[in-house]
Parts: structure tokens; sequence; C-alpha cells
């Protein structure tokens, strides 16, 4: 079965085409045929070795990937809700060489849902893991109808999908945008758009001088933005940080992990799209054997949308 990973960890030039096993199928589990799997950070960390510590296969290859987009070619017993042959879309748990960039995989049925109308699989790979973590970011903070949310990195897939879940729950979201980002940030729903970049803090409080009640920071900037949240607010971080314990400002780690079998809300997502409320956008597609390139993309910034591979 081929995939692409690393037997070594480092920089893209790791990622190669590998041989690896078929992985059997067992009760509430399907297998997927992979026609894309999308690209993200994550899988860069991945690459690089971050995750080594936690990751119980200790021995290569080691297979990145959190999406993935297929079709359904076998159902273990007690996988309701699926038949062979449907297009789907699942949230992928990274394990030694289960990742998504491999042309079959064994997953939790709670990791499985169709694919949104009218979607194809490309497009279908970009929601499942990031549109779970803006999901989860929204839970953990709890914030009312009418509250302020702010949110960095919102020209990107997580940042994105965090304006748009919070408009739909009637939020005002102030959001950062370099300028040519501008109009895309205010076509998913930005209120307000400041400027990214240093001192992002400072223009949030301009916008809402007793600062905002919630902030998702998707551009992971950590202490330097909490100054935009007023006293006692609350922020969404995905990278493990947990604030400086200043002002009542409780600061929420999200780790997408934790809902990677959350069937209901990764179908509500699904519903979400179908309606329109969330948009999926697909940077540009490569071949799975160029998955070095995609990921010197992805270093590079400025990619707007997902890259995918396809198989």
């Amino acid at each position: 079965m081929r995939a692409v990973g690393v037997t070594r960890f480092g920089g893209p030039e790791a990622l190669h085409v590998v041989d690896v096993p078929d992985e059997p199928l067992g009760p509430g589990q399907v297998r997927v045929r992979v026609r894309a799997a999308a690209v993200s950070p994550t899988d860069t960390h991945l690459r690089e070795g971050a995750y080594a510590d936690r990751d119980p296969v200790q021995q290569p290859p080691w297979v990145p990937g959190m999406d993935a987009a297929g079709v359904v070619v076998a159902l273990g017993e007690g996988s309701d809700g699926l038949a062979v042959g449907d297009e789907v879309m699942a949230v992928v748990v990274p394990t030694g060489a289960h990742g998504g960039y491999r042309e079959d995989l064994v997953l939790p049925v709670g990791s499985v849902v169709r694919v949104p109308a009218g979607a194809d699989l490309v497009a279908a790979s970009t929601l499942p893991m990031n549109a779970l973590t803006a999901r989860m970011a929204l839970d953990r903070m709890t914030l009312p109808r009418g509250a302020t949310l702010a949110v960095t990195g919102a020209a990107g897939a997580f940042g994105g999908y965090v304006v748009q879940l919070a408009k739909a729950e009637g939020l005002t979201v102030v959001a950062d945008a370099a300028e040519r980002d501008e109009r895309l940030v205010r076509s998913l729903g930005a209120d307000v758009v400041v400027r990214r970049g240093d001192g992002v803090a400072e223009r949030i409080r301009a916008e809402f001088p007793d600062g905002v009640d919630g902030l998702a920071d998707g551009s992971v900037q950590d202490a330097a933005v909490l100054p935009a949240v007023r006293d006692g607010g609350r922020v969404a971080t995905v990278r493990g940080y947990r604030g400086d314990g200043r002002r009542g400002v409780e600061v929420l780690p999200v780790r997408v992990r934790r809902m990677a079998e959350d069937r209901a809300a990764l179908d509500r997502l699904r519903q979400q799209v179908e309606e329109g409320v969330l948009t999926l956008r697909v940077a540009r597609t490569l071949p799975a054997e160029e998955a070095p390139e995609a990921h010197r993309q992805l270093a590079a910034g400025g990619v707007r949308g997902r890259l995918v591979l396809t198989f």
C-alpha cells in the first residue's frame, strides 16, 4: 500500500513515497480508499519529529495527515450509517504509518461522514480537522449571542472557519488580515478587520476599548494578543499555551484529537457547508508524491485555502 511519510525526521525533503502494510478492518471501523488528503501545519510538525514522544509507534515510517477524503470500500460489523461506495471525509489521528497521506485507511466509524452534497473529494478533505478545531474553540469559550470575538489568523483555514461559525451564532467578530486578505476576511463575515502583525492587540483595543469577550488565536501569538481581551475574558489556543494567569483571563487549549470520533459534530459541519454557513477553500492540488513541494509552499506562507495531495 502506497503512502507518503518519513523514515527520518527532517525538512520537506524527508518526505517520500513509502510502502506500508494494509491495516486490518475490525468492528466499528471503515476502510476508505483515499483520494485526497489536505496539508496542514500539524503535518509539518509531525514530519519534523515534534510528536515523536507521544507516538506509541516508535518504528518508521511515520505518515502525516489529519484530513482525508475518499470512497468507502469495506465496513466492519456495527459500522452503521454508511455504505460501500459512499464518498466520505474523515478526521485522522496519525499514529506511526497510520496517517492521512496514504492510499488506504481504516478509521473508526465515528471519524467518518459523507461529503457535503455538491462538494468533490478534494474540497471535502479541507473540512474535518480545522472545522472541528474551530467548533471546539467556540464550544470551550461558550460566548453568549452578541458577545465580541477576536480572531487572529482569520485568513487561514482554522481562523476562517471560526469567523463563519461565530457569525452563524450571533457573535460580533473582529478579525486580523493583511491588506491583500481584507476582502477575503470580510467575505467570511468579519464585522471589523484590523491589520495583522505586531501591535494587533492594540488595534483590536482601539475598536473595542473595553476589550473583547473572547479570542481565537489562530496565528499562535500567545501572550502578545492577551491585551486585546477584557478582564475575565476567554482565549482559545491551538498549541497548548496556557496564559500568564493575569486579569482573570482564562486560556483554553484546544486539542482536536478529543473530538476525532465526534461523528455528530462532524456531520453538523457537513450540513453547514450545504447550508452555505461554511466555505470550502482549496488553494492548490498536487500529486501525493509532490508532498515535499506542498510542505515547502506551506512553510513559505501566504497560502489561502488548503493545499491538497491527491492519490
